[in-house]
């Protein structure tokens, strides 16, 4: 019967004291993923083996320091009152706009330290920024979190869905849309286009640019079926008002570096 419906566990290792829950473990692993991806193609643009290794001990914990104060100070009225919550990383409440926020700011800083072309590494990194993007939305699904309104299981059953998803997305007696799972879907395919563009030779830059374009495009309209957005007034969702900024930023910001000869050199070039 659907009231003797469990959720999958949220500690993946339990050790006495100390429990490891499978938040943190889905966005280390997608973490690390990508950090491989970058660390393969680094050697082949000619960058020290180290640079990616480098950068992401710094980018990390700041992109994760980010990503929770982003998310806090749009439901401060809740951690006013319970400030201890703040640090609670583990249950969730990491913003993605805030990841890319710590995460463009770690590279600027690292890129001018290491006299590197900021564009060439946020190219690099753009496939590996994406696809732990896919990887970490299988943390909310953990968490039951970052679902869309109410469904029926026969809805969920229509699109196909393994039993352990429709399974979780019970909570508290209703059934939600798996909007986790779309947007994962769409950060895969994103994934898979940028893959595919490192081969036609974008200019510097572009790469990234693209990923700003792909992943704010779909970003705004999954994030109108969430029932969890981080509101800027009462009626508008703040990833929708980001995303529709950054893609018109980064269209603006290729116009530009096109039209001022700032976008010359090739991705496949070789040079820092």
């Amino acid at each position: 019967m659907e009231n003797t419906i469990e959720p999958i566990d949220r500690v993946a290792i339990n050790l006495g004291p100390i429990q490891i829950y499978w938040y943190g473990v889905i966005i280390i692993a997608g973490a690390l993923l990508g950090l491989w991806l970058a660390i393969r193609e680094s050697e082949r643009r000619d960058l020290p083996k180290e640079t990616f290794a480098d950068l992401v001990i710094y980018a990390f914990p700041v992109s994760i320091i980010f990503a929770r104060m982003y998310y806090v100070i749009f439901k401060w009225e809740y951690y006013a009152e319970h400030p201890i919550k703040i640090f609670a990383i583990r249950e969730g409440g990491l913003a993605m706009h805030g990841v890319l926020i710590g995460a463009v700011l770690s590279i600027i800083v690292f890129a001018k330290v290491r006299q590197i072309s900021f564009w060439k590494l946020a190219d690099i990194l753009a496939p590996s920024l994406i696809l732990g993007q896919a990887i970490g939305r299988w943390g909310n699904f953990i968490n039951q979190e970052a679902h869309g309104g109410p469904v029926t299981r026969e809805f969920l059953e229509h699109l196909y869905l393994p039993d352990f998803i429709i399974n979780q997305m019970y909570i508290d007696g209703t059934y939600y849309h798996p909007t986790f799972l779309y947007e994962s879907l769409w950060n895969f395919s994103g994934f898979i286009v940028l893959m595919f563009l490192r081969r036609v030779n974008l200019r510097r830059g572009e790469l990234f640019l693209t990923y700003i374009i792909y992943y704010s495009f779909g970003r705004f309209f999954i994030e109108g079926m969430r029932t969890d957005s981080l509101m800027l007034t009462e009626n508008l969702r703040m990833a929708q008002v980001v995303s529709v900024v950054l893609i018109f930023v980064a269209i603006l910001i290729i116009w530009y570096r096109r039209k001022n000869g700032y976008a010359n050199i090739r991705y496949l070039d070789n040079g820092i």
